[in-house]
């Protein structure tokens, strides 16, 4: 076969990349209705988060104003927990965390998921037997099991290694799906082109490949996000959470072991959980409009 000039190998990559991301801007502006309301949504939340302590002027979450589950009053809007701090203050301080580890966990995982999934589906023959046999064995092995494990053997838990601990032990699914698109994807005239120029294995990958997964990955990191988010609340009401600090599950949990429930502290434990509750309906929401945007056969009209 015939070696195609780098030259016209790299116009042929312009156009490509430059087509991609036309469609995928005409897409994403005539997106669904139901996109714009999860984007929305998920935006509502953060900046609650984010701006909402330097808005109501709450810096402090551990600040004690009142008792024991005091209801909700103009001094606490949602009244206090068991050490009678404001549960309003903890509530935007508690959703700052459990995003801040969930968008780590979700970044480490698919990184992880995504480095796996191409190289085994672009290399193929014995790496990619070697990599997808580690994936099957940590998929085998119940992820909340190998993050208890983890949380126990660590000494210091912060906000940072609990994202990596969780985003360590969510990739495979990612790395699964991601291998079998490479596999389809290696066989493409864009991808023969460039391996005919002489580009070398990193650049195709990363410049003939990934572009047309975007899609795909970031449908996988917005679920691993929401997944981490998940995953953190599960280890914050065992008991494994952040050391210092407030989080959604950690309000749960602080619900849990004072019995707010049973005495009928509403307000402790309603918050958390309607939250928790809005993040992963937002984020699934938000995967599944995406999904439709760039699906053709899930596009209505």
């Amino acid at each position: 076969m015939t070696a195609i000039p780098k030259q016209q190998a790299e116009l042929h990559k312009e156009s490509s990349l430059t087509l991609l991301l036309r469609n995928s801007f005409r897409r994403v502006r005539h997106a669904n209705p139901r996109f714009l309301f999860a984007v929305t949504l998920l935006l509502l939340v953060v900046l609650f988060a984010v701006l909402g302590p330097v808005i109501f002027d709450r810096p402090n979450p551990m600040k004690i104003v009142g008792m024991l589950y005091d209801p909700p009053s103009e001094i606490a809007w949602f009244g206090t927990d068991n050490f009678g701090r404001d549960v309003f203050t903890q509530l935007m301080h508690g959703t700052r965390t459990s995003l801040s580890i969930g968008l780590v966990a979700g970044t480490i995982a698919t990184l992880i998921g995504v480095t796996v999934g191409t190289v085994a589906g672009y290399k193929g023959g014995l790496i990619e037997e070697i990599l997808m046999t580690i994936t099957n064995v940590v998929i085998t092995i119940p992820s909340i099991v190998i993050l208890i494990l983890l949380s126990i053997a660590l000494s210091s838990h912060e906000v940072f290694g609990m994202g990596i601990i969780i985003g360590a032990t969510t990739w495979p699914w990612t790395a699964r799906a991601v291998r079998a698109q490479t596999s389809s994807l290696r066989t493409r005239e864009h991808v023969d082109v460039a391996r005919l120029s002489g580009v070398g294995t990193l650049s195709l990958i990363m410049w003939e490949i990934i572009p047309y997964m975007l899609s795909y990955i970031v449908m996988a990191f917005v679920l691993q996000l929401n997944a981490g988010i998940l995953q953190e609340a599960a280890l914050s009401m065992l008991g494994l959470g952040i050391d210092r600090g407030v989080s959604l599950g950690i309000m749960l949990q602080w619900a849990l072991l004072w019995e707010s429930v049973r005495t009928g502290a509403w307000w402790a434990f309603v918050p958390p959980t309607l939250f928790l509750t809005l993040i992963a309906f937002s984020l699934l929401l938000l995967q599944s409009s995406i999904d439709e945007i760039f699906n053709p056969r899930l596009r209505k009209g």
